[in-house]
């Protein structure tokens, strides 16, 4: 059985966005390139032409993946802010040096440390999860373990 994607709705729509431009535009325009290709003749030294099948490699792998993923998707919904779950934004104050940091936390796929969105299944998100406000939990990373405490929940 395949493993569950949490998504949010946002994600979600990203995601159909993505496999409908892969389906009806990106796919066509890689059919027309490989034939184009294969009309300039001899394919056994046509850099266009591997090159396009190369392309149409990659789109398909994409495609399938991204239907793979909406076969298995769970939306985010109905956030519970009296915990920590999938979906919240979490502000935690590292208890070693006073700092503070924002995250929401999504599913795998979305996940995005430049837009502050980690991975349930990051070490950090792992030890949030089903905490409340004020709890101090323990991190473990690679670097060893830290405190960090749960300052808010959205």
């Amino acid at each position: 059985m395949a493993k569950t994607v949490y998504l949010t709705q946002e994600g979600y729509e990203d995601l159909k966005k993505e496999l409908d431009d892969l389906i009806n535009i990106k796919r066509p325009a890689n059919i027309k390139a490989i034939k184009e290709a294969r009309a300039l003749g001899d394919l056994s030294e046509n850099a266009e032409y591997d090159a396009a099948r190369n392309e149409q490699a990659e789109l398909e792998g994409r495609i399938q993946k991204i239907e793979q993923i909406m076969e298995n998707v769970s939306i985010i919904e109905n956030v519970d802010n009296s915990k920590v779950s999938i979906g919240n934004t979490v502000t935690i104050r590292y208890i070693d040096d006073d700092e503070t940091d924002e995250y929401q936390i999504v599913g795998s796929q979305e996940a995005n440390p430049f837009e502050s969105k980690i991975s349930n299944e990051s070490p950090i998100a792992q030890a949030l999860l089903n905490r409340k406000v004020g709890d101090i939990v323990d991190v473990n990373s690679p670097n060893g373990v830290y405190q960090v405490e749960i300052t808010s929940i959205k």
